[in-house]
């Protein structure tokens, strides 16, 4: 018992649930603790440890260490820490708890040795992270938690599902790699862990749901689900070809949206779309240094994506908007704000001496060593639009574009600076000893980003790509503007959809209830005498002077008939 209350998702949950018997005062800083002690369990338990239990005939890994769950799981139990010292000054109860639950459910994933405990997880962040979007509270944030939690109920029912056929045919529920064999319980897994990674056609309740979330939500749910969805296709399907073609297409994609969005969080939820294509995309290469890019690529993009959107949403507390449109000219009222942001878009980018560089050339060189001569070129392209879009743009018409900006700023609260300083530190340290994240990657790796070659050539892509958006600067000005993704067909079908579906099918059992009503009154007046429903012939106004002996006859050899087929019938 003390062992399961040891693992550091369900530490992170026991948090979650005693957080309601505290003060309001007392809940920021007990917030904090918890995600200490999951680092600090982390960190002293020895690779290999395992704790186990029994479920009838099935064999439960509750947790399970290793190289890369250990990788995940201090880079999400630091997330969890520095998000808490972002949201310090935010004291809603119910944000607090979801937040924290959240966390554990992707603490949990990371260690389950087993599909049945990671499914409990994996629902479990569906059910905390949902709450992140209510709880802002308007008929916008509404409609958009309602479709999240039905894109992820899609999710967890298909992984279900496919755990379910699984377990069925192997026997085992064990977490292992699943060799590429397209079998219906591969598939429908897949399908499940791909829409928590946003793989598209599967991804637009992240572009939908995170620019709507809470300021502080946005955080945690930049953190945690694309990058577990990650963490589990590397541990099940490495080495799947098809993952290749659609990282590449989700990079591609993902910047396509985020040049031509002009909401500051939408960039970024695009934009996260576009990250996790890089890892998918490594993932399907499969190689030793192509997991490693994807690991550390994962790793990276947690510390300076949540920094990204502490940075805008730092703005956005301040300013009251994240429409780069109203916005421009905030340089000289918060030059602290731009400069943390900068570091994290110069890693995003993949500038050298800073974190991304490290890890985005690893997932880059892999498709070139695995073969993938055309996606390693598509992948570079998706590096130009990423220097476009989030290291030029967003921070041009933020911060700059206009002389001054006219509107009133909130200050804000030093814990939001705190946080983003963390980050900030952490994306210059790796960027600068990228061995200090080598050392915990899966497989032994020698890679080297500091050649030569690789500096020229992102020199090259940097300065290239500066020049363009300086020239079409005027061209990608923010204007208010509606930006239409896939959800638009299905969104227009929904009342044809609904008809067909809900409606029509309300109809159709509705009149099968009335009949079955109907059937059961007609049935029960006649049988309140079963003559007359014998004797057609019986007048209903006299029904005694229609007696008939025979009758009796007829009903009492029927259930003799009846009683000897019974007794046959049974035995």
């Amino acid at each position: 018992m003390i062992e399961i209350l040891a693992i550091p998702g369900v530490i992170l949950l026991i948090g979650a649930a005693l957080l309601s018997f505290f003060s309001e005062k007392l809940r920021p800083v007990l917030f904090l603790v918890f995600p200490l002690i999951a680092a600090a369990v982390i960190i002293l338990r020895p690779e290999g440890y395992s704790v186990t239990s029994q479920l009838l005939h099935y064999d439960l890994v509750l947790m399970q260490t290793d190289a890369l769950s250990n990788l995940f799981g201090i880079v999400f139990a630091l997330g969890a820490f520095v998000a808490g010292v972002y949201a310090f000054h935010m004291k809603e109860l119910g944000q607090q708890i979801c937040a924290l639950g959240y966390a554990g459910g992707a603490l949990g994933v990371t260690y389950a040795g087993d599909l049945l405990t990671l499914i409990i997880f994996w629902e479990i962040m569906a059910v905390a992270s949902t709450w992140l979007i209510w709880a802002q509270r308007t008929p916008a944030t509404d409609a958009a938690g309602m479709r999240y939690l039905i894109y992820h109920i899609l999710g967890g029912g298909l992984l279900f599902a496919g755990i379910l056929w699984h377990s069925v045919v192997t026997g085992s529920i064990a977490i292992e790699t699943i060799p590429m064999e397209y079998t219906p319980a591969n598939v429908l897994m897949l399908l499940g862990i791909a829409v928590n990674a946003a793989v598209i056609p599967l991804h637009t309740w992240l572009s939908d749901a995170y620019p709507k979330a809470t300021l502080t939500g946005t955080i945690f749910m930049s953190i945690f689900t694309t990058k577990t969805a990650v963490y589990v296709l590397i541990r099940m399907y490495s080495g799947w070809e098809m993952l290749v073609f659609f990282g590449a297409a989700m990079a591609i994609y993902g910047i396509y949206y985020a040049v031509i969005c002009k909401d500051m969080r939408e960039i970024l939820s695009y934009h996260i779309i576009s990250q996790v294509g890089y890892m998918v995309a490594a993932i399907g290469v499969g190689s030793e240094l192509a997991v490693n890019g994807a690991a550390a690529h994962a790793y990276n993009n947690i510390l300076y994506k949540s920094l990204m959107f502490m940075a805008v949403s730092a703005v956005m507390y301040s300013a009251g908007t994240s429409k780069m449109f109203h916005l421009g000219g905030l340089y000289k009222k918060m030059p602290w704000v731009l400069g943390l942001y900068v570091v994290g878009g110069l890693s995003i980018s993949g500038i050298p001496l800073f974190a991304g560089f490290v890890s985005k050339g690893m997932v880059i060189d892999a498709a070139g060593y695995g073969g993938y001569e055309t996606i390693m070129l598509v992948l570079l392209v998706a590096s130009v639009g990423t220097w476009l879009s989030v290291g030029l743009k967003l921070p041009y018409f933020t911060w700059f574009d206009k002389q001054d900006y006219e509107g009133e700023l909130k200050p804000i609260p030093v814990n939001m600076y705190i946080a983003m300083g963390i980050l900030a530190f952490a994306c210059i340290f790796y960027g600068i000893f990228p061995n200090a994240l080598y050392t915990f990657l899966p497989h032994e790796t020698g890679y080297e980003p500091y050649t030569v070659y690789h500096l020229v050539e992102i020199t090259q892509i940097a300065l290239l790509t500066f020049v363009g958006f300086w020239l079409l600067r005027k061209k990608l000005a923010p204007e208010l503007t509606t930006v239409l993704d896939l959800d638009w067909f299905y969104r227009k079908a929904a009342p044809a959809t609904r008809l067909v579906f809900v409606e029509k099918v309300d109809t159709f059992y509705a009149h099968v209830e009335d009949g079955i009503q109907a059937s059961a009154r007609y049935l029960a007046d006649k049988f309140q005498n079963p003559m007359r429903w014998l004797n057609p012939f019986t007048d209903e106004k006299n029904e005694a002077s229609s007696y008939s002996p025979a009758m009796e006859v007829v009903m009492s050899f029927i259930l003799l008939c009846f009683l000897v087929f019974a007794i046959i019938y049974f035995l």
